[in-house]
């Protein structure tokens, strides 16, 4: 039989220690004791119209909802070593509100905390808004659909993420990231997927300076680029750019197709380039190997 907790204020360490098969609806977790880890070791919980303001509450949890909860800006490090949880209508505003997490869903949440979601799998996130500095770092298996994401450094040391119908504005995105697919989506910031192995970006606006440099198994398909200068420096890629690109320099294997280039730039290489940039309609080809423009 299920256990029912309903309009009662906790703020011990460890309220409700290893809390199993119930339900905890309009509670509130804070007051003057302060205490840490309500509801570590739960299993089994369903939370719903909660408001937490204490530090660790969900830590080493296994099965859980949470429906409409607000984990304001002091509920640190809110859910650490958990699986198996989905959590919808919620705002999640403490610091490091994921880590070390697996199959964790979230729907139509408002995420606001710095390194979210680091070192965690299965980790998906659908119509949700998210703010947050080195988000999901080297974590594995992420899904995210319709999107709007906001911060530095994100997406780094990680492999295999799906993003789809989503706008991204964040610098330094993707590094050293492996199995990387992006498709209909808005890309904003400087020095995109550097270090990337294996990046796919498919009808995407694709905006800022410096992109997809050092990039191994890079592909771009029906995709546009604005504000980007000194694109695909030592990059394996096989590019189709609908539109114009200001400036590439020495790519180091593949082939860049677009409608114009701006310039072509071709000094100090420190490494044998033997890309090509291909004008459409044009009947232009630049051969990094020949270091020479050629018809068709």
């Amino acid at each position: 039989m299920r256990k029912s907790i309903k309009d009662r204020q906790f703020d011990e360490e460890r309220a409700l220690y290893n809390l199993k098969n119930a339900d905890v609806s309009d509670c509130i977790f804070a007051g003057e004791a302060d205490g840490e880890s309500v509801l570590k070791e739960a299993r089994d919980i369903n939370l719903k119209n909660c408001n937490f303001s204490l530090r660790y509450p969900l830590w080493h949890v296994e099965g859980f909802t949470a429906d409409n909860i607000n984990f304001d800006e002091l509920t640190r490090a809110a859910i650490w070593y958990s699986n198996h949880g989905v959590i919808k209508n919620s705002v999640l505003g403490g610091i490091k509100a994921v880590r070390e997490c697996s199959d964790i869903s979230l729907k139509n949440c408002k995420i606001n905390s710095q390194e979210f979601g680091w070192k965690s799998n299965g980790i998906s996130l659908l119509d949700t808004e998210i703010t947050s500095e080195y988000l999901f770092f080297d974590s594995s298996d992420v899904t995210l659909k319709n999107v709007k994401m906001k911060g530095k450094y994100s997406f780094q040391y990680m492999e295999n993420l799906d993003i789809s119908d989503s706008e991204l504005d964040t610098k330094d995105a993707f590094w050293h990231s492996k199995n990387v697919t992006v498709r209909n989506s808005i890309v904003k910031g400087e020095y995109l997927g550097w270090f990337s192995d294996g990046l796919t970006l498919i009808d995407c606006k694709i905006i800022g300076t410096q992109p997809l440099c050092y990039c191994t198994d890079l592909k771009l398909v029906n995709c546009t680029m604005e504000d980007t200068d000194l694109a695909f420096e030592y990059s394996d890629v096989e590019a189709d750019i609908r539109g114009h690109i200001i400036s590439v320099k020495n790519p180091k294997s593949g082939s860049i197709t677009a409608d114009s280039v701006g310039e072509i730039i071709t000094e100090d290489p420190v490494m044998e380039c033997t890309g090509k940039v291909v004008i459409r309609g044009g009947g232009n080809v630049y051969d990094f190997k020949a270091s020479e423009c050629v018809g068709k």
